[in-house]
């Protein structure tokens, strides 16, 4: 009684807010959102006063769209600004953003916790003593700037290109860093990645020369997830709202997690294998796809390079597909549930019961990983690239309810002008030592200038903070206290960390 009484509600609030021609945000479960105010009245928005009660005091608020900032989810808010004093007092979700709509995790309203820092770092400060110190002076922008930019300039005439690096965590823009640096001449761009999810990146890269999935879970008739992507998954959180879609068209959730998560709690099928194992389950699952004759065949036909395979592989034979078919089953015969039973602990009836799940799923089979068991173990790359092998064999690649190349579903100006690389190559970032590196081996900078093997006059890091984040931060701080090595630091930060 009471479900149907709200929804009457809502339904007469929503026949008001239309009546007046403005927008009802009336949210997936009918109910969410149903009291968020129009966008039509954003710029001059009333509402009580939370904290004057038992007094009802109005705020008068403008809503201004922003976004987070708290993982590169990059989820929309609107920031509830005091007409009066001019402050934004509170964050809420955008229900106008196509990624969030409207709902955010906790980091979202956590925003303003970080405007209101009493440590927020309000101006630029130089170091007033030895590195390590903590004495700072507040100085003008314009001496910063003067100072980092003839230090940047001296070391590109004296054609010491390299000794000036950028090393960010979280970008928050796309390409335009890359385009500063490339126009100086300089390849001094450097990441965290490889601390942090190169090897899923790899799984992905080396099947479709793009290193993200985009995974279209909303549209599926199975997902499958490697690690807790649904509620906690960095920088994947939107997904949880399009799982849920899916779901709730039927699709049925398949959850790998060595932990009973919140996501494997929604499952249909929840599985915590041995860390690491998780390949051996997807190739036995492949193995299954394969004997049975359970794949796209014309997809793998059309897509698949098995004449480049063939040639490399098997030349005496006939390169001809029903030969690569013959050479696929024979190749992949060993990977049976009992091989995958073995090595992840998990029962080989279970394995082959998902197996027949994932086999049900034809173009619309949704699958991802991006840290979890691939950043987690050795060879961990092998997880995602086997996990993506079965969108390659199902045909769910770029199909409704598949996995798309995220490239494919973004959309970025494209800069009017943008640079040649440099003519160089900088081998504190990419060293010749790891010619397969995906991403910049970036956690071997302290061990590289301690070797002598460079010198760095202008050294950045933003949105990283490499003392904490990779597992020698003594190095590190051993690195960032020899002038000797960096020239300049600058620590582009709005609060104080362990590298600042």
């Amino acid at each position: 009684m009471k479900i149907r009484e709200t929804e009457k509600r809502v339904s007469a609030r929503r026949e008001e807010t239309e009546a007046r021609g403005e927008t009802f945000y009336q949210g997936p479960s009918k109910i969410h959102l149903a009291s968020f105010p129009p966008k039509e009245r954003w710029d001059d928005w009333t509402e009580l006063d939370s904290r004057a009660w038992p007094e009802k005091k109005e705020r008068r608020y403008m809503l201004v769209p922003t976004t987070c900032f708290n993982c590169e989810s990059a989820c929309g808010l609107l920031a509830y600004v005091d007409r009066e004093t001019m402050q934004v007092q509170k964050f809420e979700g955008n229900p106008e953003h196509p990624g969030s709509r409207g709902r955010n995790c906790a980091k979202g309203p956590a925003t303003h916790n970080q405007v209101t820092d009493p440590d927020r770092i309000l101006y630029p400060l130089k170091r007033a003593g030895k590195r390590g110190e903590g004495k700072w002076e507040r100085v003008s922008w314009d001496e910063v700037l003067d100072d980092i930019s003839g230090r940047i300039r001296k070391a590109i005439v004296e054609k010491r290109n390299n000794e000036v690096m950028y090393h960010v965590g979280r970008p928050g823009e796309d390409g335009f860093t890359e385009r500063i640096l490339a126009a100086w001449g300089v390849d001094g761009h450097n990441s965290h990645t490889n601390v942090c999810s190169s090897n899923s990146r790899a799984g992905y890269q080396f099947w479709m020369g793009l290193d993200r999935p985009s995974p279209d879970h909303a549209n599926a008739k199975v997902i499958l997830l490697i690690s807790a992507h649904l509620e906690s998954g960095h920088y994947f959180n939107p997904h949880a709202q399009r799982v849920i879609d899916g779901k709730a068209q039927g699709a049925k959730l398949i959850v790998f997690d060595t932990r009973l998560s919140n996501t494997a709690t929604h499952a249909d099928y929840f599985v915590s294998p041995y860390p690491g194992s998780e390949a051996a389950i997807m190739l036995s699952i492949a193995n299954y796809l394969i004997q049975n004759n359970l794949y796209n065949r014309e997809f793998v036909e059309r897509w698949w390079n098995w004449e480049e395979f063939l040639s490399v592989e098997s030349p005496e034979l006939p390169t001809t597909f029903e030969t690569f078919e013959m050479v696929l089953k024979n190749l992949y015969k060993s990977y049976t549930f009992d091989f995958a039973a073995h090595e992840s602990g998990v029962a080989a009836s279970a394995i082959e019961e998902i197996a027949k799940v994932v086999s049900t799923a034809g173009t619309r089979f949704s699958s991802h990983n991006w840290r979890s068991a691939s950043s987690g173990n050795s060879g961990g790359w092998q997880v995602a690239r086997t996990l993506f092998m079965l969108n390659a064999l199902l045909g769910a690649i770029a199909t409704e309810g598949g996995v798309f190349p995220n490239a494919w579903n973004k959309f970025v100006p494209k800069p009017i002008y943008t640079p040649p690389h440099p003519p160089m190559w900088n081998e504190l970032t990419w060293p010749r030592e790891y010619p397969l590196g995906i991403n910049e081996l970036s956690f071997l900078l302290p061990h590289f200038l301690k070797e002598g093997r460079g010198h760095l006059e202008v050294y950045f890091t933003r949105v990283y903070n490499p003392v904490w984040t990779n597992p020698d931060g003594f190095s590190w701080v051993e690195m960032l206290a020899d002038e000797n090595l960096i020239g300049c630091y600058v620590a582009l930060t709005p609060t104080w960390n362990e590298t600042a």
